[in-house]
């Protein structure tokens, strides 16, 4: 990334802890947040406040996820949840949301979900009442289309940070990610040639 080391604190040195504990080393996204680490804690709380009440399923938070990085073209958080969505899906699915492509795989919801996160990063201006109204027919009711397209807004947000400040995609992303998903994240920064460390 562009910018140093952060200062240590008290909060940098949980959030490295989190990080050890559920993936083993420290990421670079979270070293970069931890210039502010509230602004991560208060992230990571505003998106759980969303999600928490949400008819949104697990699955169908990935594919926004993934097809928001996608269309940004966001290669840490493609390789971050591209295993995810596997894992939920299978591994041709997710690379084919990744790589832009249409995904037999995925159900009618999901799939105009990750057609309504596409359009929103591309152009939220040309988004009409009737790309609304698709939404509905496939079975969205309207607190779930607010609480999906605030989702895209806050990825994209997290996603702008991350990247113009030149976080790369850790090496255990790339390394831990099926073949067809590393395959499929031809775009933005390349990963770390290094591990990332402890």
């Amino acid at each position: 990334m562009f910018l140093g080391e952060p200062p240590a604190s008290e909060a940098t040195e949980a959030a490295y802890a989190a990080d050890r504990d559920s993936d083993g080393y420290v990421g670079n996204v979270t070293r970069l947040w931890c210039w502010q680490p509230d602004l991560l804690t208060s992230f990571a709380a505003l998106r759980a406040n969303l999600m928490k009440n949400s008819a949104l399923t697990d699955r169908e938070w990935a594919v926004l996820v993934t097809s928001t990085a996608a269309t940004l073209s966001d290669s840490y958080c493609s390789l971050a949840w591209g295993p995810r969505l596997a894992e939920l899906s299978d591994d041709e699915t997710a690379a084919q949301i990744l790589s832009g492509d249409p995904a037999p795989g995925l159900s009618d919801r999901e799939a105009a979900l990750a057609a309504w996160a596409r359009q929103v990063v591309r152009d939220p201006n040309a988004t009409t009442s009737d790309d609304v109204v698709q939404l509905r027919e496939v079975g969205l009711g309207d607190r779930e289309i607010f609480e999906a397209t605030s989702f895209i807004a806050f990825r994209l947000a997290f996603s702008t940070v991350n990247d113009a400040l030149g976080a790369a995609p850790d090496k255990q992303l790339v390394d831990e990610a099926p073949e067809l998903i590393r395959a499929a994240v031809s775009y933005g920064r390349p990963p770390s040639p290094t591990p990332s460390s402890r």
